[in-house]
């Protein structure tokens, strides 16, 4: 998954690159017609245009509150995952033990049953972030061309491998049969779990307060799937998310409209001291309506990235790297040897597009 430290002026004009061209170009359409054609006729008043201005800033600011709450939430939500993933992999190292059991079993067997444990809570982190991966109908930045320029820079497990390939290294193949038939996988996984728990509280393995701290546990892990699935599987309000985007796009319509008949009013007015710049004046107009137009338009477009934070994006929620990163962590508390662990994914920080 990609980090980046800044982002520069220069990666976010690159990004936006499209519109500021239309923009320019629209400015400069606009401007033209009104000061070679003589269209003067092509003015707005600048009072409802500053209205619809300050309404669109209202809806807009609205909309980057509302996105950054669910990404801020998501986050919070795999930061949990993080911390319950390591109470489960602590109560499982210690909670199983001969201690209670009526038929002790050989130290090999233990270390077997916890490495199982383990790994099938891998694999349930492992089917969860694939989950949060699937694409929504109402996901659609990857259509967009700069969107798809920077997919190609960040490293995005799930679009390189498959959930199938990467179950079958966790859980036996009788388990991965069972959890393939289910449409809901990470939630087969946390059943397997209990069912496994409460086998190995038959045969004394695990006491019975030890069976229910980790029953609390993975009680847990489920609350924590239920509201990360909430956020992949409701949309923000699309009455919300629509409006923002038309009322910024007549925004930027009806503004050259107002501005450009100010810019050629203060033209005039510097005939006496300024002849030769107020004749060309007007074209101030262009960059400046171009540069308004974009600040409002970069404002719609970041608060519609950030509505989806699985979505895997440049800004998403890094629950690829959240993953492993646990996997690591509870593989090393096995004991493992370093070179069987897998690495970490491949972070890139200010990559260039």
């Amino acid at each position: 998954m990609l980090t980046k430290k800044r982002y520069s002026v220069k990666d976010i004009l690159l990004w936006s690159r499209g519109e500021v061209l239309i923009f320019i170009a629209y400015s400069w359409l606009i401007t033209f017609l009104y000061k070679v054609l003589g269209f003067t006729f092509l003015h707005v008043p600048w009072t409802p245009v500053a209205l619809i201005g300050t309404a669109v800033a209202f809806m807009v600011g609205f909309q980057n509150n509302s996105a950054y709450d669910r990404i801020w939430e998501a986050r919070k939500i795999w930061g949990a995952i993080v911390n319950t993933s390591r109470t489960w992999g602590m109560k499982i190292q210690d909670m199983l033990t001969n201690e209670y059991a009526t038929h002790p079993v050989s130290e090999e067997t233990l270390k077997e049953e916890k490495r199982i444990l383990i790994y099938r809570h891998i694999a349930w982190m492992t089917a969860l972030r694939y989950a949060m991966r699937q694409r929504k109908p109402w996901e659609t930045s990857y259509k967009v061309k700069t969107n798809q320029e920077w997919s190609k820079i960040i490293h995005i497990p799930e679009k390189i491998s498959n959930l199938e390939d990467n179950l079958i290294l966790y859980i036996s193949k009788e388990e991965y049969q069972y959890v393939l038939s289910k449409e809901n996988k990470q939630t087969a996984l946390i059943f397997l779990q209990s069912k496994h728990l409460r086998k190995l509280k038959e045969q004394g393995v695990i006491w019975e307060f030890s069976f229910l701290e980790l029953e609390n546990v993975l009680e847990e892990l489920l609350t924590h799937q239920g509201k990360s699935e909430r956020i992949k599987n409701f949309p923000y309000p699309r009455q919300y998310a629509s409006l923002a985007f038309y009322l910024v796009k007549l925004f930027c319509i009806l503004l050259p409209f107002g501005i450009i008949p100010e810019f050629a009013e203060i033209g005039q007015n510097l005939v006496k001291n300024h002849s030769f710049i107020s004749d060309y004046f007007i074209w101030v107009a262009i960059p400046f309506c171009a540069s308004v137009s974009w600040a409002f338009h970069i404002m719609e477009r970041i608060a519609r990235i950030g509505e989806n934070p699985f979505e895997g994006n440049v800004n998403d929620v890094p629950i690829s790297a959240i993953v492993r990163g646990i996997e690591i962590d509870l593989r090393q508390l096995l004991d493992e040897n370093k070179e069987e662990i897998p690495k970490q994914f491949p972070i890139y920080r200010n990559a260039q597009m």
